[in-house]
């Protein structure tokens, strides 16, 4: 690893042994490598601690994994934006890939990192990203008028609460992930950005 501009190496804890890990979270971790053909190295570092990373993938599968009234790519577009303005590069990066492919679209992750509301997004969803910006960065004046400009664009409370849980467990990831000097693996700067070559059969 490069050293960070601060003079501090980026990655501070050593990842563990993948044999020395409690069954379940090596089951866990093998299961995501067959499936992306690399270990996001989130899942490595928490595994350092292996009651802190069943908690961790539990709440995020609780929040991510569960159908509601967001798309994945919903999902993903609040965590790329407030993780963007919680300085979080492993977040922006390795959750920008996955909003290019649930999005379909190259350039949505970069847009929506820089600035959400110049990207080529609907106003409902920037009306999503405006809220879960106050819950990320600002949640002590959120009030009745956040939830009404929500509900304009088909929003309901239980919407809301989605939204506001996704930004906040995220920020809790952003500062993790910067406490850490977790760096974001290399294969997610390309993924969903380039066409998919055709299966050989």
């Amino acid at each position: 690893m490069t050293a960070s501009n601060s003079g501090v190496s980026a990655d501070r804890y050593p990842i563990p042994a993948l044999d020395g890990l409690p069954e379940d979270i090596r089951e866990k971790i093998v299961a995501v490598q067959e499936k992306s053909g690399f270990v996001p190295n989130v899942f490595l570092k928490l595994a350092r601690r292996p009651d802190e990373f069943r908690a961790f993938f539990a709440y995020h599968d609780a929040l991510m994994l569960r159908e509601n009234g967001l798309s994945k790519a919903d999902k993903e577009m609040i965590v790329v934006a407030t993780s963007a303005a919680n300085n979080c590069l492993y977040c922006v990066v390795a959750h920008g890939a996955i909003l290019r492919i649930y999005a379909k679209d190259a350039l949505i992750a970069d847009q929506v990192a820089t600035n959400y509301r110049k990207a080529r997004i609907t106003p409902r969803q920037c009306a999503m990203l405006d809220f879960a910006m106050k819950v990320a960065l600002d949640s002590a004046t959120i009030g009745d008028t956040d939830f009404a400009a929500l509900a304009t664009h088909g929003f309901g409370v239980e919407d809301a609460w989605d939204i506001g849980a996704i930004a906040a467990f995220f920020a809790l990831s952003n500062r993790m992930a910067n406490l850490v000097g977790m760096m974001p693996n290399d294969e997610f700067y390309l993924l969903g950005r380039l066409p998919r070559e055709p299966k050989t059969k």
